[in-house]
């Protein structure tokens, strides 16, 4: 049995990935400050897990032994971390080091959860891990994307300075149970829309790519590479791109929703194309996206009816 920390686990990757590593029988300690984490995502009645409210922006002061850390903490959706842009930044940044500290001082793995926003808007297409991206560090979006370059690069200073044992993963759009209904991510946006018989929300024409990997082929990704020898950066999410007007349409269709589409202005610095090329994560990991978006999107509108 391993003992794992996994911060921002109450929040929607954070509560999959405990649920997860419970499954596989080891003794998970939750932290969270609940800023963007929800507390129903994590009533378990489980002996071998138990919950830690903090902020990881102070010291994380821990006894006993722990093997590996999996740092999760971070407001992830645009609205969320616009709304709150020095936390955000500060959790990725003095949250980020207090965290490397603490692996260090246990011995622990520690595996930083980074974002397919380290892409900015992209000039290359797919995205690979040895490209560096088109970010605008002054922009409304900075506060994350920046914040978390800063953690890759704090990361990688950690490993050339004190030989940290580190991960990294880059993480596309993802999407699944134990999302929050008014995250403002554009699935949950289009589902809670459509559920609820109102229009449907469109930025910009709608002609904008992403790639949706559904939660559970994520985990296990994030897993494999905790637990693999390759270090990364490694990008994990499903490669299949579509427009944010077929996801619109495909999850009317699911639902049965007749909701009218209402377009409007596109975010600023909101990317246009959005696309992982998963070769490294194939090669090094053995995985790839097993989950089609139909049967996804199935299972979350399930769950969105059902919470």
């Amino acid at each position: 049995m391993k003992k794992i920390i996994v911060t921002g686990g109450a929040g929607f990757l954070g509560s999959n990935l405990c649920r997860y590593l419970l499954e596989k029988g080891d003794y998970v300690i939750c932290v969270d400050d609940l800023s963007s984490g929800s507390e129903s995502n994590i009533k378990l009645e489980h002996d071998n897990f138990k919950f830690i409210s903090h902020n990881i922006i102070k010291p994380l002061e821990f006894e006993g032994e722990v093997d590996q850390i999996y740092h999760l903490a971070s407001r992830a959706s645009p609205p969320d971390y616009q709304s709150a842009p020095i936390h955000t930044m500060l959790t990725n940044a003095i949250g980020t080091n207090n965290l490397l500290k603490l692996a260090l001082d246990k011995n622990a793995v520690f595996l930083y959860t980074s974002t397919s926003e380290v892409y900015g808007d992209p000039k290359v297409h797919p995205q690979t891990e040895d490209y560096w991206g088109n970010v605008n560090p002054t922009g409304i979006r900075s506060c994350y994307d920046e914040s978390k370059r800063f953690g890759e690069a704090l990361c990688m200073s950690y490993y050339r300075k004190h030989n940290a044992n580190i991960k990294i993963v880059r993480i596309f759009n993802t999407y699944g149970p134990f999302m929050q209904k008014n995250d403002g991510r554009v699935v949950s946006n289009f589902i809670n829309q459509a559920l609820l018989k109102k229009p449907i929300t469109i930025y910009g024409d709608g002609k904008q790519t992403r790639s949706f990997c559904y939660v559970n082929d994520l985990i296990s990704g994030i897993f494999l590479l905790m637990n693999s020898k390759h270090m990364g950066p490694v990008n994990l999410g499903n490669p299949k791109e579509v427009t944010v007007l077929e996801l619109a349409n495909k999850i009317q269709e699911l639902i049965g929703s007749k909701s009218e589409f209402v377009f409007k202005d596109l975010p600023k610095d909101d990317p246009l194309r959005r696309q992982p090329d998963i070769s490294l994560a194939k090669e090094k990991l053995g995985w790839e996206p097993e989950i089609s978006l139909e049967d996804g999107l199935r299972k979350t509108i399930d769950y969105f009816k059902n919470s």
